[in-house]
């Protein structure tokens, strides 16, 4: 069988939990081992919010190349 697609964390995803594992961190009453563990989380995690980063950044790249003629303007908020 074949293995199921893993579910990819929105950023949001990933910066919650980046922020418990900052959280469990600091509290410093971890074994060593566990907060080995929770330092690997956090570097993955981390990794991971930077490559959506840089995604996102290369999406708006892209847009504004293809937009390159459109003028921009500032925003006016027409709810007021």
């Amino acid at each position: 069988m074949a293995k199921a697609r893993e579910k990819v964390p929105s950023f949001e995803e990933i910066l919650k939990e980046l922020e418990n594992v900052v959280s469990k961190l600091e509290l410093g009453n971890l074994p060593l081992d566990e907060a080995l563990n929770e330092f690997e989380k956090g570097v993955k995690l981390s990794k991971q919010g930077q490559v959506q980063l840089q995604n996102a950044e290369q999406r708006i790249q892209i847009l504004l190349t293809e937009s390159s003629d459109a003028q921009l303007t500032d925003f006016v908020d027409s709810a007021n």
